[in-house]
């Protein structure tokens, strides 16, 4: 792993700013789309080299987010271009994308977007668009809008705080992530915080009418969730998850918003599978 840890931090000139990623492994590209105050850095490195042993994995910074220029808008079209901008200047004309929380929903968008750039759609820890039934409960706020959050943050956040298998699992992820990561990079002003949430206010209203799009997609979806996501509560997929053409659901007890690091390896073999046989 030690290679994921000394990765080159690149640039890409998308003319108007400058994508910053980092590209790990071979063969099919499957783009990270971040969480709401994700960098390059909070992806688990153990996730990541898993994933690339089967893929070239491309992580990256939302424009104006990290160590990427330009500004980060609350339209979620605008942001799901940083995709297509990057895989353009990467010369990639066919990729996975592997949206997380905030990035599940900026990876929705690419998906129907970009229906010839996108063919596969990981979506772990977010929900559908439109408006859904379970709010994001009062602990997420709490503990997310936090200047710099701590560990026991994060087991809040990311992990389910009443298993003992979880917290330790938190731990383990902690360690690895915080191998390597420039804080300083990570958002930390509620200014910043207003443009997440505005684009997930905009996800919500769904003018585009997203939500009967990714129904009707014929683009693989496969949907990654904890029994306890206190940010994207996995029922809001229950009553929509029937109606929807070509997807597949994993869920995990015992686990919260970050499945993809409590359970690396596992997560790794379905998403691998997925990408093999659909």
């Amino acid at each position: 792993m030690k290679k994921i840890y000394d990765a080159e931090t690149r640039f890409a000139d998308a003319g108007d700013r400058k994508i910053a990623y980092r590209s790990y492994g071979k063969g099919k590209a499957v783009f990270f789309v971040n969480r709401f105050r994700g960098t390059l850095d909070t992806w688990d490195p153990l996730f990541i080299a898993l994933m690339a042993k089967k893929f070239n994995v491309i992580v990256f910074d939302y424009s104006g987010i990290g160590s990427s220029t330009g500004s980060l808008t609350p339209d979620l079209t605008v942001v799901a271009k940083d995709i297509k901008d990057l895989a353009d200047v990467l010369k990639i004309d066919s990729i996975a994308v592997l949206g997380w929380s905030y990035g599940g929903l900026v990876a929705q968008a690419a998906t129907l977007l970009y229906p010839n750039l996108v063919t596969h759609a990981v979506l772990v820890g977010t929900n559908p668009p439109g408006k859904n039934e379970i709010p994001i409960e009062q602990a997420f706020f709490d503990a997310a809008l936090k200047p710099l959050n701590d560990f026991e943050d994060e087991i809040v956040l990311f992990f389910e705080p009443k298993s003992e298998s979880s917290k330790l699992a938190a731990k383990a992820s902690h360690d690895r992530i915080h191998k390597r990561i420039e804080v300083e990079k990570i958002p930390s002003t509620m200014d910043v915080f207003q443009l997440y949430f505005g684009g997930g206010d905009g996800f919500r209203e769904d003018v585009l009418n997203f939500r009967e799009q990714i129904k009707k997609t014929k683009t693989p979806i496969l949907i990654i969730s904890g029994d306890h996501d206190i940010s994207f509560a996995v029922e809001n997929w229950y009553s929509f998850f029937n109606q929807m053409t070509n997807a597949q659901m994993v869920v995990y007890t015992g686990t919260g918003h970050a499945p993809q690091h409590q359970f690396p390896e596992l997560t790794a073999k379905h998403i691998i599978n997925f990408v093999k046989y659909t």
